[in-house]
C-alpha cells in the first residue's frame, strides 16, 4: 500500500460531476470550497494484498452474520438500544426468513496501513454511501489514467447480477428508490439513483422518490407513492432506526414484509441489517472472538483495560455512539496513567468503547479503507482521508490501483 501524488485531469470537476459524483468539492466551516473527490493522489496496492484483503472482509462478514445470530438466539437486543418488544420480535422474525428477504450490500470501514492485519472499525450494514464514487468514477479515472492497471472494484456487476438473482423474492410491481430531501449536497439521491440504474440493468421495473412522499393509505392500510400507487417493495437510504420510530413507524412495522405477505411493504435492506449496522456488534464480536487478528478490543460497559489504571496506561480508547454516523459524537482517549482507584469516566449515551487504533498517516492524511461487500462477498474498495483522527464529513475520497 502506498501513496502516490499525480496531477488532476483538466476538467475533472466537469467529468466526474457527469459520472454521477455531483458533490464533488466539500464546503468548510470557514466556507472555502475544497475537493472532497481527490484525485491529486491516489493509492497503489499489490495484487496479493488486494487478495488478502478480500479474505479478511468475507471472514469478516461471515462472523458477523454469526454476531446476528448469537444476539436472536440470546436476546441480546437491549444492549443495541432495541428496547420495543415488537420490534425485537420483528427483527427476530426478519431474521429467521433472511434467505427469502432481498439484501443488497454492505460496507466494511478498515484500519490498515499495508504492514499488518487490517482492523475492523465498523459495518455499514443498512445505509453506506460513498457508492457511486467507489463503483463509477474512479474507474473511469483509472481508464483515463492507467489504462494497464487494475482496480478493487466489480461493484458494478455484482449489484446488477444481485438484484437480477433476488428478483425472484420481490412482490410484484416496481420497486420504489428513496432517499431523504435532507440530503443537501445529493450524496443520498446519487446513491439511491445509482443503485436504480443497477436494478434497471437487471430487469427490474422501477420508481423513484423522496422519503418524504410516501403516503399512508387509511382506507387500504397500505404505504403508497405520490400517485396513490401501492408501495409493495422500497429501497430505502434511511436508517431503520428512523423508519420504525417517526411519525410512521407504527405503520411500518404493522405492515413489514418479512416473507412474502399480502398488504405489506418489502423494504431493503431488511430490518435483520440493524443487527450488524449498530456499534454495539463490535463489542459481541470480541466476546465471540476475543484476541482475532481483524478485530480491535471493543465493550459496552466502559473501556476496562483499555483506559489503564495506576501506572498502566493502557492502549487508550475511542468511545462511539451506537449509532453515530459520519464521525458524530466519537471521542478519542489518548493513553495517559490514571490515579490508583479512580473509577473510569463513561458517557451518558449508550456507546462502544473500542480500543484506539489511529489511522495510518500517509504524509499527514489519515486513511480508512471502504471494503463493500455484495452479497455477503467483498467487491470493491473505497478510499477516504481525513486531516483529523476522525472521519468525518471532511473526509476526502481518492482512487486507488492494482500494479
Amino acid at each position: 500500500m502506498e501513496r502516490r501524488t499525480t496531477q488532476p485531469r483538466p476538467g475533472w470537476q466537469e467529468t466526474v460531476e457527469s459520472q454521477g459524483v455531483v458533490y464533488p468539492l466539500t464546503r468548510y466551516p470557514d466556507g472555502s470550497l475544497r475537493p472532497y473527490w481527490d484525485e491529486s493522489a491516489y493509492y497503489v496496492f499489490s495484487l496479493p494484498e488486494v487478495e488478502a484483503l478480500e479474505e479478511v472482509v468475507e471472514e469478516l462478514h461471515a462472523m458477523c452474520l454469526a454476531a446476528a445470530a448469537h444476539i436472536v438466539e440470546r436476546g441480546r437486543f437491549a444492549e443495541l438500544g432495541i428496547t420495543d418488544r415488537r420490534l425485537a420480535d420483528l427483527i427476530t422474525e426478519s431474521w429467521g426468513r433472511r434467505d427469502e428477504l432481498p439484501s443488497i450490500y454492505g460496507r466494511f470501514d478498515l484500519r490498515y496501513d499495508g504492514t499488518g492485519p487490517a482492523k475492523m472499525l465498523e459495518y455499514n450494514a443498512d445505509t453506506p454511501t460513498s457508492l457511486v464514487e467507489a463503483a463509477s468514477a474512479q474507474w473511469f479515472w483509472m481508464e483515463d489514467r492507467f489504462p494497464d492497471a487494475d482496480q478493487w472494484n466489480s461493484l458494478h456487476e455484482r449489484l446488477v447480477e444481485a438484484w437480477r438473482r433476488q428478483a425472484g423474492l420481490l412482490p410484484p410491481g416496481p420497486v420504489h428508490f428513496a432517499h431523504s430531501e435532507g440530503d443537501e449536497i445529493g450524496e443520498d439521491l446519487m446513491t439511491v439513483a445509482y443503485l436504480r440504474e443497477t436494478a434497471e440493468q437487471a430487469g427490474l421495473d422501477t420508481e423513484a422518490l423522496s422519503v418524504e412522499q410516501i403516503g399512508w393509505d387509511r382506507l387500504t392500510g397500505r404505504f403508497v407513492d405520490e400517485r396513490l400507487g401501492f408501495i409493495r417493495s422500497c429501497f430505502k437510504l434511511y436508517p431503520w432506526e428512523w423508519l420504525a420510530t417517526d411519525k410512521f413507524g407504527p405503520h411500518v412495522l404493522d405492515t413489514l414484509d418479512n416473507g412474502g405477505g399480502t398488504g405489506t411493504t418489502c423494504w431493503i435492506e431488511p430490518a435483520w441489517k440493524m443487527l450488524l449496522s449498530n456499534k454495539a456488534l463490535m463489542a459481541i464480536l470480541w466476546e465471540l472472538y476475543p484476541g482475532h487478528p481483524n478485530l480491535l478490543a471493543s465493550y459496552l460497559d466502559g473501556p476496562r483495560e483499555l483506559a489503564g489504571h495506576g501506572t498502566d496506561a493502557g492502549t487508550g480508547y475511542v468511545a462511539k455512539p451506537l449509532l453515530g454516523r459520519e464521525g458524530a459524537g466519537v471521542t478519542i482517549h489518548e493513553p495517559e496513567s490514571a490515579e490508583p482507584g479512580s473509577p473510569e469516566v463513561l458517557r451518558d449515551e449508550p456507546c462502544c468503547y473500542q480500543e484506539l487504533a489511529p489511522l495510518p498517516d500517509f504524509d499527514g492524511n489519515r486513511v480508512v479503507l471502504g471494503a463493500w461487500v455484495v452479497e455477503g462477498e467483498a467487491a470493491g474498495l473505497g478510499i477516504r482521508e481525513s486531516e483529523g483522527p476522525v472521519t468525518d464529513e471532511y473526509a476526502r475520497f481518492l482512487p486507488h490501483v492494482i500494479l
